[in-house]
């Protein structure tokens, strides 16, 4: 490989790792927030455990069965709840939430509420859980979000 490609090679890595870096999110702290990203994030484990539910629920009434899948939807619903759980932790508990801001302790109350639910969606395939999960999530944007 040619010097001149090889730089080139190293600097497109340097960018891609960076550019994932900036993504990601810290502790340092970095001071990058995208607050309705994570909200957006979260919306989206929901719906996927949503689905993996009802295609555990679909795969449990069928005949024969199929093992794999119901292992591979297993699998990607506590996934996506321990995703939720992450983000609900690592991302608002410890870093957005702080101690003397606005309605601090309700915020932290919906929070763990989200905490639990997305335990039982962990345990269970019952929608009331992905339901109490939504509603819980509303709550605590127009909390969060409340000018």
């Amino acid at each position: 490989m040619k010097k001149g490609n090889l730089i080139c090679l190293a600097a497109a890595l340097l960018v891609a790792l960076a550019a994932h870096n900036a993504r990601a999110h810290c502790e340092i702290p970095c001071g990058i927030y995208n607050d309705q990203m994570r909200i957006g994030m979260i919306e989206e484990h929901i719906t996927t455990i949503e689905k993996a539910m009802n295609q555990i629920m679909k795969i449990e009434g069928t005949k024969p069965g199929n093992p794999n899948q119901l292992v591979r939807w297993v699998m990607t619903k506590e996934f996506h709840s321990d995703e939720i759980q992450k983000i609900v932790t690592q991302y608002y508990m410890t870093q957005r939430i702080k101690p003397g801001m606005q309605d601090y302790e309700k915020k932290l109350t919906i929070l763990h509420k989200m905490l639990i639910s997305a335990m039982k969606c962990k345990q269970t395939t019952d929608p009331v859980n992905v339901k109490q999960l939504k509603a819980q999530l509303k709550d605590f944007k127009g909390l969060y979000f409340m000018k």
